[in-house]
């Protein structure tokens, strides 16, 4: 079992039951944690409550040289922590490196990012006055994390909220506890008691409690558009600042004069990482006409070849879905698309083997229009649907008709191109040939309904920090536009 953090120490709280962790590749219960009451949230923000005052006092530099340090105290359990990481939420070993190493280097980048600047100085309107911003943080922060990418999301939260000054309490997926937790055990002892803080459990029961406390100005969250909605409307009668990124369903662009084999290689890595469980997977491919046939075939042939299994074979191309319910969404949207015509090329059901785990083919579908949910809906699931396009007013279009605008990405070496879509496609990130590539200093995030906070670079610290403007005269005369005015 492992417990809770709450003010520097391992508790189970006040937690009757436990939920169990489970491998997706195996099914097997991999540990158990405490289902967190309301009273665990309680006791946490109070302990962040009563951190935050020396902590947002304690100069940056020195701030800076804690976070440094966690990043490389994560960065020397790296190899654990993947395998933890692995075991938990399914993907290959070799994602998981990746999501390690962005995980302690996100501490590292915003360790320096948070020494650079407070504020700025404005130019006064008057000689004797002195006009300036400062950036402050805002108490105690909420970071509600999804299962998908569990450290790296949690990164993105939590070093601009202890860079900034805040302190946190997080509410990590009831899916994926066990690697946050590892996490805060490994590299965050050395931080006063009561700057970070986990409490586990479900969201109607530790997630409300924080989403509703008074004592929790900001809350940070990525999932799905309806607990976003959900968090709106709780936090709205507080005016509590709010950080959401609310999932998406991104397109990709094939355009004629692209390779057909990078393209295809691109497209394959875009919508089947992670088994097609992340934000910004390509959900859409739209192919220009002139090579849809062609490229349909070659894609079907390549995704037909990715191997499914075990995230810690490393022969693995596609690990496990998280659970059976994302899996029966998935087929859901299958049926439905195949009963309005959608042929399935490659895949499109759960393999005979692995025999155990929650696994489901690599699918290629064509014949797909926007009338099924399939083109609409984000799906979360190794799926490729594949619409041709006549020309590319088409093509933006059909990018545009979305209620998401999370990211988009083209394939073409047609500068012309490049910058009509840069241009005219709504979305947070737009990827030209190498998509789902992040940047530390690039903000990420979305439009529409995708949420519009920003993770990563400068914006991603100033969502952690209030500004106020100070305006100070100096010499402190009276003026001769106060009252009265009729002298």
């Amino acid at each position: 079992m492992k417990p809770m953090y709450i003010n520097g120490r391992f508790t189970v709280g006040r937690a009757k039951e436990m939920i169990p962790v489970i491998n997706p590749a195996t099914e097997e219960v991999l540990d158990e944690v405490p289902r967190g009451t309301a009273e665990d949230v309680h006791e946490a923000v109070a302990a962040a409550k009563h951190a935050f005052p020396e902590w947002s006092r304690t100069p940056a530099t020195v701030r800076a040289g804690l976070l440094h340090e966690a990043a490389s105290l994560m960065k020397s359990h790296a190899e654990e922590l993947t395998h933890l990481l692995t075991e938990e939420e399914g993907k290959p070993f070799v994602e998981n490196e990746e999501e390690v190493f962005w995980t302690y280097d996100t501490f590292h980048y915003y360790a320096e990012l948070a020494r650079h600047e407070r504020g700025r100085f404005l130019p006064p309107g008057d000689p004797d006055q002195i006009n300036f911003v400062i950036k402050e943080p805002y108490g105690v922060a909420g970071c509600i994390i999804p299962w998908n990418f569990p450290l790296l999301l949690l990164a993105w939260k939590l070093a601009p909220a202890l860079a900034a000054g805040n302190t946190v309490v997080i509410k990590p997926s009831e899916l994926t506890p066990l690697s946050t937790l590892r996490l805060i055990e490994l590299a965050f002892d050395h931080l006063p008691p009561g700057v970070v803080n986990v409490v586990t459990g479900y969201g109607p029961e530790a997630g409300e409690t924080l989403v509703r406390h008074p004592d929790v100005p900001i809350i940070a969250f990525t999932g799905s558009v309806e607990t976003g909605q959900r968090i709106a409307s709780i936090a709205a009668p507080m005016m509590k600042k709010l950080h959401l990124e609310l999932g998406g369903k991104d397109p990709m662009v094939i355009a004629p004069d692209v390779d057909i084999e990078m393209a295809v290689r691109g497209a394959a890595y875009a919508g089947m990482l992670n088994a097609g469980q992340v934000c910004t997977s390509t959900e859409r491919l739209y192919v220009h006409e002139s090579i849809y046939g062609r490229f349909s075939e070659e894609l079907a042939d390549f995704v037909g070849k990715l191997r499914l299994g075990s995230g810690l074979d490393p022969d693995t191309d596609v690990g496990p879905m998280i659970r059976n319910r994302f899996r029966e969404k998935v087929e859901g949207q299958l049926a439905e698309a195949t009963n309005l015509g959608g042929q399935i090329l490659i895949g499109g059901k759960r393999p005979q083997q692995p025999a155990k785990g929650y696994f489901f083919e690599p699918t290629v579908i064509v014949n797909v229009n926007h009338q099924m949910a399939l083109m609409r809906d984000e799906t979360f699931g190794p799926v490729l649907p594949l619409m041709p396009y006549r020309d590319f007013d088409e093509a933006i279009r059909l990018c545009n008709d979305t209620r998401f605008g999370l990211g988009a990405s083209l394939m073409s070496h047609d500068a012309k191109l490049v910058k009509r879509f840069f241009d005219n496609v709504k979305a947070g990130t737009i990827w030209i040939n190498d998509p789902l590539t992040d940047n530390f200093a690039g903000p990420f995030g979305g439009m529409k309904m995708t949420g519009g906070g920003r993770e990563l670079g400068q914006e991603g610290l100033d969502e952690f920090l209030e500004v106020k403007h100070v305006h100070w005269d100096v010499e402190g005369k009276i003026k001769e536009y106060w009252y009265p005015y009729g002298e």
